[in-house]
């Protein structure tokens, strides 16, 4: 279960290769150069290829997975109250997060967790990404 002031992680580090950004690409038909096009973004502000920014938050979710406490329900994603990233994420890089969890509810079905996802890049000074989730954790039915 999780419990509020909580700090969960960090995760192990996960690589962000451009065969991941590209399939994001596809996924979601954002192909602007600055992430699928090294010869493109080679001339850009970061000279090479950067993982979008939703792909940057949608990998919060699987290092959630491993540095939470087991649950006999269900984790359900119920919101994000707040994103930013204040530093890129260059491909070939490596992250991890860690999550504090500020506050947890009761509410129908089991629990409502806030945390406090900060994100960082292997050799970085600055995070990657921070974020505040909403996570449901729902009871199996009885």
């Amino acid at each position: 279960m999780l419990e509020s002031s909580q700090r969960l992680g960090p995760s192990t580090w996960l690589e962000v290769g451009q065969s991941r950004i590209d399939a994001f690409a596809r996924a979601t038909e954002d192909f602007q150069p600055i992430h699928v096009d090294p010869q493109a973004a080679s001339a850009g502000p970061f000279g090479t290829t950067v993982a979008h920014g939703f792909l940057t938050l949608s990998l919060l979710v699987p290092l959630l997975y491993e540095v939470a406490p087991p649950h006999d329900g269900v984790m359900i994603n119920y919101g994000v109250d707040r994103v930013r990233f204040p530093a890129p994420v260059p491909a070939g890089s490596r992250i991890r997060a860690v999550f504090d969890v500020t506050a947890v509810d009761t509410v129908a079905g089991g629990h409502q967790a806030r945390l406090v996802a900060t994100m960082e890049r292997e050799g970085a000074e600055r995070p990657v990404c921070v974020a505040e989730l909403l996570v449901r954790l729902q009871e199996k039915p009885a």
